[in-house]
């Protein structure tokens, strides 16, 4: 079967995470394509702090693992996109995030080649669903 080439969800994947930035008043912004290490910055101005932020995206419902090479950022945001499957078995869903400070993921078991990280392999991975306060916390925000 042919590889699914799904480089536009993983842009729109970048701008589902800038945007959920946004709602939760983290001042960020996207880097150029193609920045090595991080996609995103959140910023803090009065407190001069910002924050790189890698985006990895998966496009099929249930994917439960996700390909990383480069750690250096300050934060893994993990967007499951819940499309469906390619054979058309799995349900569309609303997608979630995960928000993990590098050190979590560099912590966790990466296979080799591919150097894919299992959800499964994090302790306590659920308490990162949605966990946005971890940003505005590292970017020293008092009103958290």
């Amino acid at each position: 079967m042919q590889r699914l080439d799904t480089r536009l969800e993983a842009e729109g994947a970048e701008f589902l995470v800038l945007g959920q930035l946004l709602l939760h008043k983290i001042a960020s912004y996207k880097t150029y394509t193609n920045m090595p290490g991080y996609d995103l910055v959140a910023t803090n101005p009065e407190s001069n702090k910002s924050a790189m932020i890698q985006v990895k995206s998966r496009w099929r419902t249930g994917a439960a693992a996700f390909p990383i090479k480069n750690l250096g950022c300050d934060f893994v945001v993990v967007v499951l996109l819940n499309r469906g499957s390619k054979d058309g078995k799995k349900e569309v869903r609303p997608p979630s995030y995960y928000i993990f400070p590098v050190e979590i993921i560099r912590s966790a078991p990466r296979s080799k080649g591919w150097g894919k990280v299992s959800l499964k392999d994090i302790p306590d991975c659920r308490e990162y669903e949605e966990s946005w306060h971890l940003i505005t916390e590292f970017l020293g925000d008092q009103n958290a």
